[in-house]
């Protein structure tokens, strides 16, 4: 029996090569995007109101560096706490953190949404007339239709004399609390 000295090759074991198929290639301009991702998710994280901030899905030492960030007021340290939260983020998943961001993009632009319709029934009942309001009163019956009338009125006399526009906000305020209700149909 021949005795293998640590010299020799064992010819016995088989090396597996790599199978370069497998291994997926990421160019330099692919890293170089997502570390700009990453950037930009934690600028948007860092400028999170306190709210949001403390119900977002961070683990404790993301946080805490974002806190950190959060009260430095000099330029270059800002930046600098900015990238080191970005290069935190690029090890790790960020898949629930940015399903968050993007739920509270979702309510911000349904938000948006919301006053536009009021806007647009406010400056049409003002300016419609006695139709357009028994048009928004035929698509939306649980309107206070007295109270309509008399913030429409108001707004008018308010427009004509060139007043602030009290009445015109408070029915824009109360068509803003009929959408939250039911979603307001477009304006005709």
């Amino acid at each position: 029996m021949a005795r293998i000295t640590k010299f020799q090759i064992d010819t016995t074991a088989k090396t597996a090569e790599p199978n370069l198929d497998e291994i997926p290639e990421v160019s330099k301009s692919q890293l170089k995007r997502d570390a700009l991702e990453k950037k930009s998710l934690a600028a948007e994280l860092i400028a999170l109101g306190n709210k949001q901030f403390a119900s977002a899905p961070l683990d404790e030492d993301l946080r805490e560096e974002i806190r950190a960030a959060r009260k430095i007021s000099a330029h270059a340290a800002r930046k600098r706490q900015l990238m080191f939260v970005a290069k935190r983020l690029r090890n790790s998943d960020t898949a629930e953190i940015e399903q968050y961001l993007e739920g509270l993009n979702t309510d911000a632009s349904q938000l948006t949404q919301r006053h536009h319709r009021a806007e647009n029934w406010r400056d049409v009942l003002i300016n419609g007339g006695d139709d357009a309001l028994a048009e928004f009163l035929r698509q939306r019956p649980d309107a206070d239709r007295q109270a309509l009338r008399q913030l429409i009125r108001n707004a008018k006399v308010e427009l004509a004399a060139a007043k602030p526009p009290a009445a015109a906000r408070s029915l824009f305020r109360m068509l803003r609390d009929l959408d939250g209700i039911a979603t307001l149909a477009a304006c005709p």
